[in-house]
């Protein structure tokens, strides 16, 4: 024998239901990220800039490149000319630093050269006031 429980009147109307009906917030929420997404203004992924037009003319003078190569056992060559210590460094970037247009420094330390003797040589270069500096080669350290 089994027994038939209801929960309350009679037996054509539906229980009580103890659940949130989601479909409704759901409809809503979609709607609201519709209006969201349409009201937004669309974003530019590029800058606007005012470029010059024409051509700038060439520099006047050409500047010259000197070539400062750091050996592995601490020696420097200025153009593939060895320098004697120091002190011949020195004075070559101070009369390099005298020169009304100053040369471009393109400093290339070997890749077995002393972190110390390239950080020598661009102190040196920094104390004499030279501003014109790159260091190059650095695709042999790859």
């Amino acid at each position: 024998m089994a027994m038939n429980f209801s929960a309350g009147g009679s037996a054509d109307e539906p229980g009580v239901l103890c659940e949130i009906n989601a479909t409704p917030l759901i409809d809503v929420m979609l709607v609201l990220l519709v209006m969201l997404i349409i009201t937004i203004p669309v974003q530019l992924h590029s800058v606007d800039l005012n470029m010059p037009v024409g051509n700038p003319p060439p520099p006047l003078v050409q500047p010259e490149v000197v070539r400062l190569d750091i050996e592995p056992n601490g020696d420097v060559r200025w153009n593939g000319n060895v320098l004697e210590g120091k002190a011949a460094l020195e004075s070559k970037l101070s009369q390099a630093a005298a020169l009304s247009v100053q040369p471009e420094l393109h400093i290339r330390p070997n890749k077995s050269a002393a972190y110390r003797n390239v950080a020598a040589v661009m102190a040196a270069v920094q104390r004499n006031g030279l501003s014109k500096i790159s260091l190059t080669g650095g695709e042999q350290f790859l």
